[in-house]
């Protein structure tokens, strides 16, 4: 679910000032574009050369976050009418079912993740799924927020048993999965729910397994599975078995 002019981030992953050499519409859309900030943030990582990686989103991946907005708009008497996979036009007012102004999105938003930020609960099986993947491979959570959210978030994953480097992403996702995917030289597994992260990292890295995950059944209804995916789901003993099938057909 997407409110801002980056295709690459989802609902929770709010506008807001990203140190960034490329801002241009085209770069945010460049599927094999990779910022000055995130490069940064992928060199500083410690990654094992032969050791196979995942790579996974945040928000509907790790995070129930549309469970969590919905608690939240209940407070300021607003409600999420799923009836696309989008928030502008679809948040509505208590009473009167009026939009809720489009221009006032990005502060509304801004104001839910300072106030639900570590109140956001973790998808069902995502952090036993991971504690046992992580005996295979080493992982990463790339999500399109703003660089001076990064250390919240990793902060929140962190004590709900997700404790696994974070990197702020901008834009589409396969410049930043291909620079680590060279680091590794091993195979690597991505999971998304925004079609255009998977489609970009088929272009950047076409051996990157493709896991297109949707934990809220709502959302995965409105949308269906991505034509670039390898597989679909939105359970993590799912995603679990099959990431492990992979693996050991690759030898690991």
């Amino acid at each position: 679910m997407s409110t801002t002019d980056d295709p690459g981030a989802t609902a929770s992953e709010i506008p807001g000032p990203r140190p960034d050499m490329r801002t241009t519409a085209a770069a945010l859309r460049d599927p094999l574009a990779i910022d000055d900030a995130v490069i940064a943030q992928i060199d500083a990582l410690t990654l094992i050369p032969g050791r196979p990686l995942i790579v996974s989103d945040a928000d509907e991946v790790l995070i129930q976050f549309v469970v969590g907005l919905e608690r939240y708009l209940e407070t300021q008497k607003l409600w999420l009418d799923l009836k696309s996979f989008a928030l502008t036009g679809n948040i509505r007012h208590v009473g009167t079912d009026e939009p809720y102004d489009a221009a006032a999105m990005p502060a509304l938003l801004e104001a839910f993740f300072e106030v639900s930020t570590h109140a956001l609960d973790i998808v069902p099986g995502a952090a036993e799924a991971l504690a046992a993947l992580s005996e295979r491979a080493q992982i990463v959570v790339l999500t399109n927020i703003p660089l001076e959210s990064r250390a919240a978030r990793a902060a929140s994953l962190a004590a709900q048993g997700i404790g696994y480097p974070v990197v702020a992403n901008k834009g589409l996702k396969g410049g930043a999965v291909r620079r680590m995917a060279e680091r590794v030289e091993a195979p690597v597994v991505f999971l998304d729910d925004i079609p255009h992260n998977l489609a970009s990292v088929a272009k950047a890295h076409a051996p990157t397994h493709l896991i297109h995950f949707i934990a809220d059944p709502r959302l995965a209804k409105l949308l269906g599975p991505a034509k670039d995916s390898h597989f679909h789901t939105g359970h993590w003993p799912e995603a679990r078995e099959f990431i492990e099938k992979k693996l050991t057909e690759e030898g690991f």
